[in-house]
Parts: C-alpha cells; structure tokens; sequence
C-alpha cells in the first residue's frame, strides 16, 4: 500500500511539473507561437464570435480577436502577477514571521496580534476594497496582493523558527556574538527554506485564483491588456452561445492551479 501511495504521489508530481512546463514555455515564447496580434480587431461585423476553426484554434470574441493568442499572451500576464506576488509576500512574511519567533516574548505576541488582525478579513475584502481606492493595474495588483497575502507564511515560518532557535547551532550562534539579523538571514531561514517552498508553490495556485476572480469583476488587469481572469470577464454575458471565449481560459486556470497542487504535494510528501 506505502509503494503505491509513493507512485501515485511520483507520477502526481512529474505529471504536475511537466504541465507546468509546457504552459511556462507558452507564456515565455507566445510571440513565436500566437498566430495573431492578442488585440488586434479583425473586422467584429464579420469575424466576431467564430466558433473554434482551424484558423483561430480558440475561436474569437466580439471584436474579432483571436482567443488563442490572448490566451497565450494572458498567460505571461497572470503569471507575472502571480510570481511577483508570491515572491514579495514570502520574502516579507519569511522575514516577519523569523522575526517575531526569533525574539519572542512581547514582540512575538504584538507581532502576531496584528498578523491575527489581517487574518480577520478575508483576503479577497481587503484586495476589492484596496483596489477600490487605488487605480487597476497590473503594478497596483501586484503590490495590493503582496500586501494581503503574506500572513500565512509569518505564521507558518514563526511557528518552524519558535522551535529551531532552541537548538545548539542558533546558540552557538549567540555564543560567537552573532547579529540578530544575520542569525536571522543566514542561519534560521535556510532551515525553514524547504517548507517556505512547498507552501509558495501551493500559494501561487490561490494566486491565480484571486488574481483572475479580480480581473473577472474588473478590478484587476485593464483592458486591452489580456489575462485569463479578464478574457472570462469578456465572454461572461454570452456563456450560452459562444461558450469557449470562457471555456479556454478557464481550462488553462484549472491545469495550471491542479499542477501547482501536484507539485507541492510531490515536493511535501518527499519531505515527509
């Protein structure tokens, strides 16, 4: 039973990886691959709402505009989102939650008291009403994302270091007249390095998520500029009759959040 659980979970995480791969190899050279200009409006009166042909792939939408090459162009856009977010948001949690496990005591409780009070509000509240005030765009997505989305991974990293910053090393590290900071940076995050990965990868998938439910209602990417949330958006009111404008986004939001999760799961389980 344990060695089919361990296959299941190998082929999870090849099969995961190499779906990833090809769709980060389509957003990396969509230039080369997209037949047609994302927004170029070839004619709405006559080639508006095509069905999939075998000259546009992915159909088009109203403005005669090719659903494949936005697809594939949308891709580098929601990806880009994605990674920065992930990216800016585990450094500054990492960061904050080494921190606050590090030093303990009242710090370690006013720190978490105030990560507690961002946690109180749903994260897709706090990123609708931030875009609220602020213009859309893809910098300001990725800033108001960043910001609402690291404390998760200050309470996961403050809870690992809590437990790490008893051991002999860190207190041999103090004995030698260390700095905090560079205890922090250099002796307690690279042994929590492995579990800030799993979870960010696993993270990026609740990303795309949030990022194309925000385009979808408008507060995320503007248009012309494609991403897969905003592509969805644009076929939402004829889902009926020309159902791949939404179909096709939707299937690369799907394989890309189910690779992310077979992926992290592989990486987890190989952990365990």
């Amino acid at each position: 039973m344990k060695m089919l659980v361990t296959i299941r979970q190998k082929f999870q995480f090849w099969t995961g990886l190499f779906i990833l791969s090809l769709i980060v190899l389509a957003a990396i050279f969509s230039p080369a691959i997209a037949k047609f200009d994302p927004n170029d409006q070839n004619d709405p009166i006559t080639n508006g709402y095509q069905e999939p042909n075998s000259k546009h792939w992915f159909g088009t939408d109203k403005f005669g505009r090719d659903i494949f090459s936005r697809v594939l162009f949308g891709s580098r856009v929601s990806l880009l989102i994605t990674i920065s977010v992930v990216l800016l948001s585990t450094i500054f949690g990492s960061i904050y939650g080494a921190a606050s496990g590090y030093f303990g005591g009242i710090i370690d409780q006013g720190l978490m008291r105030l990560v507690d009070l961002f946690l109180s509000f749903p994260i897709v509240f706090l990123a609708v009403t931030c875009l609220a005030l602020f213009s859309s765009g893809i910098f300001t997505l990725i800033i108001i994302l960043s910001l609402t989305s690291w404390m998760d991974i200050a309470r996961l990293v403050r809870a690992e270091v809590h437990s790490l910053k008893q051991h002999l090393f860190i207190l041999k590290a103090k004995a030698v007249g260390l700095s905090t900071g560079r205890i922090i940076l250099f002796h307690l995050l690279p042994n929590v390095f492995a579990i800030i990965i799993v979870f960010s990868i696993i993270r990026m998938a609740d990303i795309i998520l949030l990022e194309s439910a925000l385009s979808y209602i408008g507060l995320g990417t503007q248009p012309p500029t494609p991403s897969w949330g905003s592509i969805i958006s644009d076929g939402k009111e004829v889902l009926g009759s020309a159902w791949w404008i939404t179909f096709f986004p939707g299937l690369a939001i799907l394989l890309t959040t189910i690779s992310l999760n077979f992926i992290g799961n592989g990486i987890k389980s190989r952990q365990e």
